[in-house]
């Protein structure tokens, strides 16, 4: 099946491109957020391929997934094909709602010609999505191997602008922890936050997916900060390292992080005093850390994923099929 997405989530694509199918991202001459193409940080297989807008309309698209409401306009215009009517269609969300907690209308909301899949099921709950049919697809991973050592005294984190999004990634959270515990910082733009914390704390932006993956696993622990996010999937991919997890209990964080597999708490000062603990006991992290990589593999497992989201793209591609023949009989 030859399914046009965007490339919106590294991480999260990642896992999706290991699937079966063929995948095809748009490319424009800027790599611009609309038309990035194929990652340049995290590793693709070859049926990820980019295409450039000049050439999308000539290429076969069997379903289209979508994960910004402007990408409708997107694919008509670039294409010629109106989701959900000329080509069968996906929305995937990754993110809680902006608005009121419980009470924003999703932009798919009332729509009979897609599905609408969310990545927990906090999400789904959160979401007023009206009439629309909707499903959970949980995260996947790619696993990195059991590859945590913990040799550093060091709570990692990883975030992406963190001071862009202070307050919904945490942000003051992970300041206030550095000013008492080592801290190493990774992901985009987070030497911005030099000024914010204290001179020790560790800051390195943009590392490829397998050198993060490396680095942070020399990390104690790894630090989940984030107050509404829908589940990072960093969290996830810590824990497939093997490492111990220090969590926020918001959003999907309890479901994903069980007893027994690091500590997760509404309380800073709970998850302060876990961190301070875990640094002076590697034996204790190891024992969190193996049991967490246990319950990652099979709670996010990528052969899980994959063939669920096999399934539903073979349902969406024949129940759309069926719809357009229908309508083209009358």
């Amino acid at each position: 099946m030859r399914v046009l997405i965007w490339h919106v989530h590294g991480s999260w694509t990642t896992a999706f491109v290991q699937g079966k199918h063929d995948y095809v991202f748009p490319l424009d001459a800027e790599r611009s957020a609309d038309g990035r193409g194929r990652a340049r940080t995290w590793g693709w297989p070859a049926s990820a391929r980019e295409v450039s807008l000049e050439r999308l309309g000539d290429e076969e698209i069997d379903v289209v997934v979508l994960q910004r409401p402007a990408e409708e306009a997107l694919l008509e215009r670039w294409t010629g094909l109106r989701a959900g009517r000329d080509v069968p269609a996906v929305y995937l969300e990754h993110d809680t709602p902006r608005g009121p907690a419980a009470a924003t209308r999703h932009p798919m909301a009332d729509r009979d010609d897609l599905t609408l899949v969310h990545v927990t099921a906090f999400n789904r709950l959160m979401w007023d999505s009206g009439s629309t049919p909707t499903r959970v697809i949980e995260h996947g991973v790619v696993d990195p191997g059991p590859i945590w050592t913990g040799e550093r005294e060091r709570i990692g984190v990883a975030v992406n602008e963190p001071v862009r999004r202070w307050r919904v990634a945490g942000t003051d959270l992970l300041v206030d922890l550095a000013r008492s515990v080592p801290t190493e910082v990774y992901g985009m733009k987070v030497t911005e936050l030099a000024g914010h914390v204290s001179a020790g704390t560790v800051l390195r932006d943009d590392l490829p997916q397998a050198r993060l993956h490396q680095q942070l696993a020399g990390a104690r622990a790894y630090f989940h900060p984030f107050r509404w996010t829908s589940l990072g999937l960093s969290l996830v991919e810590a824990m497939t390292m093997g490492m111990p997890v220090i969590a926020l209990a918001t959003t999907a964080a309890p479901d994903a992080v069980p007893p027994g597999c690091g500590v997760v708490s509404t309380d800073p000062a709970v998850l302060r005093a876990a961190a301070h603990r875990l640094l002076a006991d590697h034996d204790e992290a190891r024992e969190l850390g193996g049991a967490a990589r246990r319950f990652a593999l099979d709670r996010f497992g990528l052969d899980r994923f994959l063939d669920a989201w096999n399934d539903l793209l073979t349902d969406v591609w024949g129940n759309g099929n069926d719809t357009k023949n229908k309508e083209e009989a009358l």
